[in-house]
């Protein structure tokens, strides 16, 4: 099975590395022309990086911060159209929950929930006006199981659940797919961190790594984290013409994670 993307023009939000990053290579991999989108300096680097690692591929970087409606026009004028859309950005963190004050709710929202609204409400119609696009939100775990110490982050990821069913229903018979992806625990330069901060940082990685999924992740059926490549081949199916049967769907890379036959 060959996914082939020749020809379609996708945007990757918040992919300067991790779970992004991965996908707008797998994304570009298979041929499509991706708009990388990032803060700053980081955005072209990570271009460059892509570059590098696929001679080629047809890269453009455009630096925006998507959490605002002015880093959303900031796309739109560089990428007018576009035939996949994945709205990877996210922000996470630990904290207990009656420490998250108001400010720091509307954060969470504005970042992990508008900034994918303002993109499909932007490009959407277009897609459906064509007759064919591709829509995924990299939701998580979280949106099933959610974390006792990262509640205010777990409540963004199943408002996306709900952000893309709707929108695929909005979409139904137009020939356009909208879909989430249900990650789970994945190995990160960002989730190295947060294991830090929940295990130490005197452990070596294979060490707290184990230790983190024993102690905060018992359930998980791989036993070890998820390579953000193993998403990426996911959201490269997603994006393509093979899985135009599924829309509407919250498909889970979680290693068995969460502890339900269905979500």
């Amino acid at each position: 099975m060959k996914i082939e993307l020749a020809g379609r023009r996708a945007l990757v939000s918040g992919s300067t590395q991790g779970i992004g990053y991965a996908i707008a290579v797998a994304l570009a991999r298979c041929g499509a022309r991706v708009v990388v989108n990032g803060r700053g300096e980081a955005t072209e680097a990570a271009a460059a990086r892509l570059r590098d690692e696929l001679p080629g591929a047809d890269v453009t970087a455009v630096a925006a911060d998507l959490g605002t409606a002015e880093g959303a026009e900031t796309v739109r004028e560089a990428a007018p159209e576009l035939d996949i859309l994945v709205n990877n950005l996210g922000i996470f963190g630990a904290k207990p929950v009656l420490e998250v004050d108001d400010a720091e709710w509307r954060r969470y929202f504005e970042v992990n929930v508008l900034s994918a609204v303002r993109l499909i409400r932007m490009y959407l119609p277009g897609m459906m006006d064509r007759g064919w696009g591709r829509v995924t939100a990299i939701a998580s775990d979280s949106a099933i199981v959610t974390p006792v110490e990262m509640v205010h982050y777990g409540m963004t990821k199943t408002a996306l659940l709900a952000v893309t069913r709707g929108y695929a229903k909005a979409a139904a018979g137009t020939g356009v797919t909208v879909n989430s992806v249900l990650a789970g625990p994945t190995h990160t330069a960002g989730v190295e961190t947060y294991v830090a901060e929940l295990v130490g940082d005197e452990l070596p990685w294979d060490e707290a790594q184990r230790r983190f999924m024993r102690e905060y992740r018992p359930y998980s059926l791989l036993q070890r984290l998820i390579e953000p490549d193993e998403i990426a081949n996911m959201v490269a199916y997603l994006s393509s013409d093979l899985a135009s049967a599924t829309t509407g769907g919250a498909l889970r890379v979680d290693g068995g994670y969460i502890d339900a036959i269905i979500p």
